[in-house]
């Protein structure tokens, strides 16, 4: 028998169902899968487990579900007794400019907390790190956000920072309006890919302005919008962020009207007290730092700190 196939059952049969399931499954899969999953079991045992409405374990359900029921049901507590001695494991994902450049300071403040936490560390976009928190490979991630996250992924956001243009400085574009009264900008574009969420949000400006520009260059990273925006290879989207803004060779033309780009933490299912103590430093490290574009406290947090009253600080000063 397939194991996979067992621990589905296990779920249907606890739970009296199918789409009951669905929900408390420690990983992401939806209910036409679970099915077919356990149509396979079925045609592989030659007998049917269970009738699916109103639903009622057979007997052959029953003593299968009586089997595998002792296993799964320890699970957890086997793997608490052998964890014990060992420090925690926290996995973290993060979008490359967070884990580059301001993730280190976070890491910093838990490893100075007890108790003390093994760390993994994994970099990807925005869609990469909500399937990874469905699929259980990471436990908490901070990424930019669009809307609320899909279930049972929760979030608290962080910062909500300005949309802006890059432009060369020699280019004589002084506003976005001399752009938008093209209809269809010809100017070279320079973007990330078109599933991130800052660009999705630049798209859906340029939507309600009816206007339309292609992306010219596709980059993998904020970063290197700036360096092609530098090089003169186009205009760039970007984030008001002191490190990429302020360079001699460009210039910034604020995008007026447009969605701002949520910076939100985010983790699976029950907020556990080391996911709370990430979702705290990140927050402060959030208002220490861009006080201006801090999102309020959430009740997550158990004690408000005061915002800062410094100056916006470059992302390069904080590390």
């Amino acid at each position: 028998m397939n194991i996979h196939h067992l621990e589905l059952f296990y779920y249907v049969a606890r739970h009296g169902g199918i789409s009951r399931a669905v929900r408390p499954m420690p990983y992401g899969i939806q209910q036409p899968a679970i099915s077919s999953q356990i149509l396979a079991l079925e045609q592989n045992l030659g007998t049917r487990l269970f009738e699916r409405s109103p639903f009622v374990l057979s007997e052959a359900g029953g003593q299968l579900f009586a089997f595998v029921q002792p296993f799964f049901d320890n699970i957890e507590g086997t793997a608490a007794k052998l964890r014990q001695g060992t420090a925690p494991l926290l996995r973290i994902g993060a979008v490359e400019l967070v884990l580059h450049d301001h993730l280190q300071s976070v890491i910093e403040r838990l490893r100075a907390l007890p108790p003390r936490v093994r760390l993994g560390l994994r970099s990807g976009y925005t869609p990469q790190l909500e399937a990874w928190l469905q699929d259980r490979q990471i436990d908490v991630a901070i990424a930019p956000l669009e809307g609320r996250p899909p279930a049972p992924v929760q979030s608290v956001p962080l910062l909500r920072m300005p949309l802006v243009l890059l432009v060369p400085r020699e280019m004589k574009l002084r506003s976005t309006e001399e752009l938008w009264v093209q209809g269809a900008v010809a100017e070279p574009l320079i973007t990330l890919p078109g599933a991130e969420t800052i660009t999705r949000l630049f798209r859906k400006g340029l939507a309600r302005r009816r206007v339309e520009w292609p992306t010219t260059i596709e980059a993998s990273s904020l970063e290197l919008v700036v360096r092609y925006v530098a090089s003169g290879y186009g205009i760039g989207v970007n984030v008001d962020v002191p490190a990429f803004v302020q360079r001699r060779e460009l210039r910034v033309l604020p995008l007026v009207g447009f969605d701002p780009m949520e910076i939100s933490v985010l983790w699976r299912g029950e907020l556990t007290p080391l996911i709370r103590t990430v979702v705290e430093e990140s927050q402060r490290y959030a208002r220490e730092h861009w006080p201006e574009w801090a999102c309020a406290a959430e009740p997550a947090q158990r004690k408000r700190a005061r915002p800062s009253k410094a100056k916006l600080s470059s992302p390069s000063s904080s590390r």
